[in-house]
């Protein structure tokens, strides 16, 4: 699917399992000076990848890259604009925008660049197995995703790859609140509801 990518409209929405991390609460994120709860950096993630899965299909979710960066809080009830701005190079960029100030901002394009996957130093964390089930589809549609192809096709929605490295930070790397800022995710397959995911950290 070679579509243009459109501009998606949503009101952002925090959901329960988010307020394990206190900044998506309204007291947590009051505490340290912000007006009211932090919509979760995933749920926006889903927010800005639907106008590119939507104009590029499976193809994308199967061989993609997209880096992702989140640059002003996104409150819950705030209405987010994904503006898609095409660039020369082929890709894509999706501006998340409220009352038209950016607050987020995702750039995918098809493929992986070249010089992906080099190793880290460091400690090296346990790998971790995981079913991929339902939720993985039901998480963006409760956020307010509502793109077909993730229940009729059964395909993993790829917010769920940031929230799967979320809880590695939760699991291992952090302790209390805590701000998503940035990610970089390459699709090397198209991941199925029902697949189980090894999480390898280098």
């Amino acid at each position: 699917m070679t579509a243009a990518a459109r501009i998606w409209s949503v009101t952002a929405r925090n959901l329960p399992e988010h307020a394990d991390n206190l900044i998506h609460t309204d007291e947590g994120a009051r505490a340290i000076g912000f007006g009211g709860a932090l919509v979760a950096g995933t749920t926006v993630h889903a927010y800005l990848v639907h106008p590119i899965v939507e104009a590029w299909g499976a193809d994308w979710l199967a061989e993609g890259t997209s880096t992702i960066e989140f640059l002003a809080p996104v409150e819950a009830g705030d209405r987010i604009d994904c503006v898609p701005v095409p660039a020369d190079d082929g890709s894509v960029e999706v501006r998340a925008e409220v009352a038209g100030t950016l607050r987020a901002r995702l750039v995918a394009w098809r493929g992986s660049p070249a010089g992906d996957g080099a190793s880290c130093e460091g400690e090296r964390l346990p790998d971790h197995l995981e079913p991929l089930d339902h939720g993985w589809i039901d998480y963006a549609r409760r956020a307010g995703d509502d793109l077909a192809l993730y229940s009729d096709s059964g395909f993993v929605h790829p917010c769920g790859w940031s929230s799967l490295a979320n809880n590695v930070m939760i699991r291992h790397l952090v302790d209390g609140p805590w701000i998503h800022t940035r990610s970089r995710i390459v699709h090397h397959s198209a991941a199925m509801v029902g697949a189980r995911r090894w999480s390898k950290r280098r």
